[in-house]
C-alpha cells in the first residue's frame, strides 16, 4: 500500500497491482460479487479507493463502512450507501411503489421515494418489503457499484440484506465487500451457506502482507524516493511483518524533530531492534498528538474513546470543544494525520491500531471522564446503541450501568440471532469477579442457551465447568447449565463420553422441573454414533425419546425430538423413516420452530448420505442448509457443509471440492465432529489422486485411532481409509489389523449401516492374510438383513464377488461385480462404481478381452472426469499391459505449446512437490517417461525449475500466466 498525504489521499500504489488488476477484472461483468479479504491495516480501503477512482463513470459508486463497534441493528452499511442517492433518484422514471418501504428509514433520500406503504403487521413481512424495496431502488438506479466494506463488523440485518440482494441480483449490480480475514474463520462474511446467484459472476481476492522487496518500495516511496538497504528493509519487515498500515506508523515513529526520516541511521536499526510495533505505533501516535493544538488532541482522544467513526459535531460535544473552533480543530487533527474522513462528514481513525494507540496516550481519569460524557450522550439516542453504551459503562467503571448495557445488547443480538456478540457479552459479564450472585442463574442460562446456537464452544465450556463449581450458581440452575455443558461439549475433540456423563446426570436434575429439557436430553443420549456406546444402551434412550414426542403438544419442542429421532433412526436403516419426512413442515411460525426444521433435514440428509440415500439427502440438503442460516443456526450449517461435502464426494461432484473442504475444514477445525467429517473427504481425495501420505494424514484426524470419543461412523471410515493406504503399501497384515480396529466399532455397537467403506478394504485385506473374510461376509449379510442401506448393500455385493474371485469362481465373481456396480450407480456413486467395474473387467480378462477393454476404457474416462489421478492411470496401465494400448483422448495428436492431458497430470504432481519416483508411482510409469514428461512440462510453460511449477496458473492446460 502506498504512502498518504496529510488528509488520507493515497499516493503511488506499491505491491498491489496484482489485486488492484484481478479487482477491476472481476467487477467488470455485471451482475458481480468479489470479496477482498485481508487482515488488520493490509491495505483493502485503499484498492477499494482504486477501484473507485477507475470505475466506470456509468456505474454510480455507493460506499457503506461498517461499524467497529457494532450494534445489532439491521441494515446499516447498506442504507447508508444510499444516503447520498436523491440526485441520481431524480433523474429516474417513477419507483416500484415498494421502494416507498425505505422512505421512514433513509428521510435524506424520502421526497424522492413513493409514500411508505401500510405495515403488514407481520416482521418477517416487513422484513421483507424492505429487502425487495432496496433491490427495486438499485434497480432503478442502473448500473451501480455497491460498495460495503469492513463486513466483518456488520450487523446481522446488513448481512442478510446482503445475501437477499446477490441471491437474485439487479442486472446491472456489482458488488465490492472487503472485510478482515482474521474475522473469516469463526464468521464468514455472508455466511456458511452462502452462494451467489446462477450467473453472477464471482470472485475471491486476498490481499497478502507485502513481501520484503515491496516492503522496501514501500518505505522508499514514504521516505520520498530515499534509496534503503536491503538489510534495513528486512528489518522493517520483519518488525511489521509486511502490513503497509504498521510498516507506515513504524516508519512515521522514526522521523526526527524536522519530519526527516533516516531509515539506515544506526539509531534507526537500534530503535528497530529495541523495541516491537505496538510500541513504535504508541510513540508516533504520541508524537503526532503531541505536536496538535489542545483542541485538536482533545477531538482524536474523544475520537478514540468513542471507537466508532462520528460526525464532526459529535467528537465536538464529548470532547468540549466549542462550536466556532471546532471546524479548525478538525483540520488540525486531519492535518496531523492524527484522524481521517470515513465516509461523508465522519471522522476517525485509519486503522484500530491508530485508535488504540491514541487511546493508550490518555490518562486513565480523563478516560474514565469521557466514557462518562458518552453514556450520557449516547443513551439518548433511539434506538440507544447498546453495545457501546456496554463498552463506555465497562471502561468507565461503571458496574451496575456495564451489567444492564451488556445484558440489554446481549439480549437484542439475541433477538437477531447474533450468537457471537451474545456470547461475547455475556461470557464477559460472567467473568467479571463483581458480579453479583443473584445474577449468575439468569446470565448462565442465556449463555448456554445462546452458545448452543454458534460455534464457539471452548471458551463457554470453560466458563460453563468453572461456573458448576461457583458457589454463586444456585442447585436450581446447575442442572440446566450442565446440559447446555453437555451439549457443547459433544462439539469438542475428545469431549465425547464426559458430554454423555453430563448430559446424563443433567437429565436426572432437570427432569422433576423442567422437564422440556429433560427430553432435549435424552434425544441426545439416543443418537447411536456417539463413540462407542452399543446401540444396546441407546436404544432405551430411544425409545424414551419416542415416547416423549409422541405425548408432547409442543411444537418446536416436537421439531427438535424429531431430528433427533429422523437422524437416529436413519442412521440404523430403519425402513420407515424415510416416510415419515413427508410430515415434516416447509417453514415455522417461530424463529425456534425454524431451526428445528433446518436440524430435521440437515440430520437425516446426513443420515441418508451415509446409508446411501444420496438423491433423498440432496434433496433434504439444499434446504436444510438455507434455512439453518436464516435461522442463525451457525452449527446444524456447519454440520450440513460437513454433510455437503460428503456428498459432493460420492457423487461424484469433484470440481473444487478439494479447496473448499480444505478451507472449512480450516474454519471449523474447533469442532470436532464437523472437522473430522471433512478430513474424511480430503483423505478420500488425496487417495484418489494417490497422494497416500497426504491420504493418511487426513484419514488419521477422523477419528480412527480414538473410536471412544469420536464420531462412530466417520471414525469407521477413516479406518477404511487408512486401511487402504496400507494395502498400497503392500502392508495387508497392517491392513488387516487398522480394518479390523474399524469392523470392531461396528460390531461392538451393532450398526452394520455403516460398513459401506470399510466392508470391502476389511475383506480384501483378510483374503490377502489368510483371515475369515467369509466369515466377515456373512456377518455383514446378517446384520444388513431387513435394513434400509443401499450404500452397505453395493459393498455387500462386491464382497461377495471379492470371495467368489478368491475361490476361483470367475463368473460368480463377475456377476457380483456387475450387481456391485449397478447399485453404486443408482446412488448414484460414479467413482465406487468404476472401482467396481475395474474388479469385473479383470475377471473378464482371460475369457471376454473385447469386453473386459471397453469396460476399462469407458470408466476410465469416468476416472479421468472427476479428478482421480492414480485410479485413471491404473485403469490405464491394465490395458497396457493387456497390450490394448493408451485410452481414445489421451494419445500422441499435435498439443503444440499446450500440455497434454498426461503432462497435465505431471504438472499438478509437481505443482504438489512429488518426485520423479513418486510421480511414476501414482501415475504407473517408469522414471525415464516421467523425466520426459517433466522436461516438456517445463519447456512448454517456460521454467528453469520443477519448483516454479507451483507458482503456474494449470487450469486448461495451456502456457500458464505466472
Amino acid at each position: 500500500m502506498p504512502p498518504t498525504d496529510q488528509r488520507g489521499r493515497a499516493g503511488r500504489l506499491v505491491g498491489r497491482a496484482g489485486e488492484r488488476a484481478a479487482l477491476l477484472a472481476a467487477l467488470d461483468p455485471s451482475p458481480a460479487v468479489v470479496l477482498l479479504e485481508g487482515e488488520a491495516g493490509i491495505g483493502k480501503s485503499r484498492l477499494v479507493a482504486e477501484v473507485l477512482a477507475a470505475g466506470s463513470p456509468a456505474a454510480l459508486p455507493l460506499v457503506g463502512v461498517c461499524a467497529q463497534v457494532g450494534e445489532p441493528f439491521p441494515y446499516g452499511a447498506v442504507l447508508e450507501s444510499l444516503r447520498d442517492t436523491g440526485p441520481a433518484l431524480a433523474r429516474c422514471g417513477p419507483l416500484n411503489p415498494v421502494t416507498g418501504a425505505l422512505a421512514p428509514l433513509l428521510p435524506e433520500i424520502a421526497a424522492h421515494l413513493p409514500p411508505p406503504p401500510p405495515p403488514t403487521g407481520d416482521a418477517r413481512a416487513d422484513r421483507h418489503r424492505v429487502f425487495r424495496g432496496v433491490r427495486a431502488l438499485l434497480a432503478a438506479l442502473g448500473e451501480v457499484l455497491l460498495v460495503i466494506e469492513d463486513l466483518q463488523w456488520a450487523d446481522d440485518g446488513t448481512r442478510a440484506l446482503v445475501r437477499f440482494l446477490l441471491g437474485d441480483p439487479p442486472p446491472g449490480l456489482r458488488v465490492l465487500l472487503s472485510y478482515r480475514r482474521e474475522h473469516a474463520r469463526s464468521c464468514p462474511p455472508l455466511g456458511t451457506g452462502f452462494r451467489p446467484a446462477p450467473g453472477m459472476a464471482s470472485a475471491h481476492i486476498p490481499v497478502p502482507p507485502l513481501d520484503v522487496d515491496d516492503t522496501r518500495a514501500l518505505t522508499e516511496s514514504v521516505l520520498g524516493g530515499a534509496a534503503v538497504s536491503a538489510a534495513f528493509a528486512a528489518k522493517l519487515h520483519e518488525r511489521t511483518a509486511g502490513i503497509p498500515f504498521v510498516i507506515e506508523e513504524t516508519l512515521r515513529a522514526l522521523r526526527d524533530p524536522h519530519g526527516a526520516v533516516h531509515a539506515d541511521s544506526d539509531a534507526a536499526h537500534r530503535l528497530l531492534d529495541a523495541a516491537g510495533v505496538p510500541l513504535l505505533l504508541r510513540d508516533g501516535m504520541a508524537e503526532r498528538l503531541a505536536r496538535l493544538p489542545v483542541t485538536a488532541a482533545r477531538l482524536a482522544h474523544a475520537a478514540a474513546v468513542l471507537g466508532v467513526p462520528a460526525p464532526a459535531e459529535l467528537l465536538g460535544t464529548l470532547a468540549g470543544v466549542p462550536d466556532p473552533r471546532l471546524g479548525e480543530a478538525v483540520s488540525h487533527a486531519l492535518d496531523g494525520g492524527v484522524l481521517c474522513e470515513v465516509g461523508a462528514g465522519r471522522y476517525g481513525f485509519r486503522h484500530a491500531l491508530a485508535r488504540a494507540a491514541a487511546y493508550d496516550t490518555l490518562p486513565a481519569p480523563d478516560r474514565v471522564h469521557l466514557h462518562t460524557r458518552a453514556i450520557t450522550m449516547l443513551s439518548a439516542v433511539d434506538p440507544p446503541p447498546l453495545v457501546q453504551l456496554a463498552e463506555h459503562s465497562e471502561r468507565a467503571g461503571l458496574d451496575e450501568q456495564w451489567l444492564h448495557y451488556a445484558e440489554a445488547a446481549a439480549d437484542r443480538a439475541i433477538e437477531l440471532s447474533d450468537a457471537p456478540v451474545a456470547t461475547a457479552l455475556l461470557q464477559r459479564l460472567l467473568r467479571a469477579p463483581a458480579l453479583p450472585a443473584e445474577h449468575v442463574d439468569r446470565l448462565a442460562l442465556k449463555l448456554g442457551t445462546v452458545a448452543f446456537l454458534g460455534l464457539d464452544q471452548r471458551a463457554p465450556v470453560e466458563l460453563l465447568e468453572r461456573l458448576l463449581d461457583n458457589a454463586r450458581l444456585s442447585a436450581a440452575a446447575r442442572g440446566e447449565v450442565r446440559l447446555y455443558l453437555g451439549l457443547l461439549l459433544l462439539r469438542a475433540d475428545g469431549g465425547l463420553p464426559a458430554a454423555r456423563a453430563q448430559t446424563e446426570r443433567a437429565v436426572a436434575e432437570v427432569a422433576a422441573t423442567r422437564p422440556d429439557l429433560a427430553a432435549r436430553g435424552i434425544a441426545v443420549l439416543a443418537q447411536p454414533y456417539h463413540g462407542t456406546v452399543p446401540l444396546a444402551q441407546v436404544r432405551p434412550w430411544i425409545d424414551r425419546t419416542e415416547r416423549i414426542r409422541a405425548a408432547t403438544t409442543d411444537r418446536e419442542q416436537w421439531l427438535w425430538l424429531t431430528a433427533n429421532q429422523l437422524g437416529a433412526r436413519a442412521h440404523l436403516g430403519e425402513v420407515a423413516v424415510l416416510a415419515e419426512l413427508d410430515r415434516l413442515p416447509d417453514s415455522g411460525a417461530t424463529t425456534g420452530e425454524q431451526r428445528q426444521i433446518a436440524r430435521c433435514r440437515c440430520n437425516a440428509a446426513d443420515a441418508a448420505a451415509y446409508t446411501g440415500h444420496l438423491r433423498v439427502a440432496d434433496d433434504l440438503l439444499r434446504p436444510g442448509l438455507s434455512s439453518a442460516t436464516d435461522a442463525g443456526a451457525a452449527f446444524v450449517a456447519s454440520t450440513a457443509l460437513a454433510t455437503r461435502a460428503r456428498l459432493d464426494w460420492l457423487t461424484g461432484a469433484w470440481a473444487g471440492l478439494a479447496e473448499r473442504t480444505a478451507d472449512q475444514f480450516d474454519e471449523y477445525a474447533d469442532l470436532f465432529p464437523v472437522a473430522s467429517e471433512f478430513a474424511l473427504v480430503l483423505g478420500c481425495l488425496a487417495a484418489a489422486r494417490g497422494a497416500w501420505a497426504e491420504a493418511a494424514g487426513w484419514f488419521d484426524r477422523t477419528g480412527a485411532h480414538t473410536p471412544r470419543t469420536a464420531i462412530a461412523q466417520v471414525a469407521v471410515a477413516g479406518c477404511a481409509g487408512l486401511a487402504r493406504v496400507a494395502l498400497h503399501q503392500a502392508d495387508p497384515v497392517r491392513a488387516a489389523a487398522i480394518a479390523g480396529a474399524g469392523v470392531a466399532v461396528l460390531r461392538t455397537k451393532g450398526i452394520w449401516s455403516w460398513s459401506g467403506e470399510i466392508a470391502t478394504t476389511a475383506v480384501a485385506a483378510l483374503l490377502e492374510t489368510g483371515g475369515p473374510a467369509a466369515d466377515l461376509v456373512a456377518e455383514i449379510g446378517d446384520g444388513l438383513a431387513g435394513r434400509d442401506t443401499p450404500l452397505a448393500d453395493a459393498a455387500l455385493a462386491e464382497c461377495r464377488g471379492r470371495l467368489a474371485e478368491h475361490d476361483g469362481d470367475v463368473g460368480g465373481a463377475v456377476a457380483h461385480y456387475r450387481e456391485a456396480e449397478r447399485r453404486y450407480a443408482e446412488l448414484p456413486a460414479p467413482y465406487l462404481a468404476a472401482l467396481a467395474a475395474e474388479r469385473a473387467a479383470l475377471c473378464l480378462l482371460p475369457t471376454d478381452h473385447d469386453a473386459a477393454t471397453a469396460l476399462l476404457r469407458e470408466r476410465a474416462g469416468v476416472l479421468d472426469a472427476l479428478g482421480a489421478t492414480h485410479d485413471a492411470a491404473r485403469f490405464r496401465h491394465h490395458l497396457r499391459v493387456t497390450g490394448t494400448g493408451a485410452l481414445p483422448g489421451r494419445g500422441r495428436r499435435g498439443y503444440g505449446n499446450e500440455l497434454s492431458p498426461r503432462e497435465l497430470d505431471v504438472a499438478g504432481l509437481l505443482a504438489a512437490g512429488r518426485t520423479n519416483r513418486e510421480i511414476a508411482e501414482v501415475l504407473f510409469l517408469s522414471p525415464r517417461t516421467v523425466e520426459q514428461h517433466v522436461a516438456r512440462v517445463l519447456r512448454k510453460l517456460g521454467l528453469r525449475s520443477r519448483w516454479e511449477v507451483s507458482e503456474v496458473d494449470l487450469a486448461g492446460g495451456g502456457p500458464a500466466h505466472r
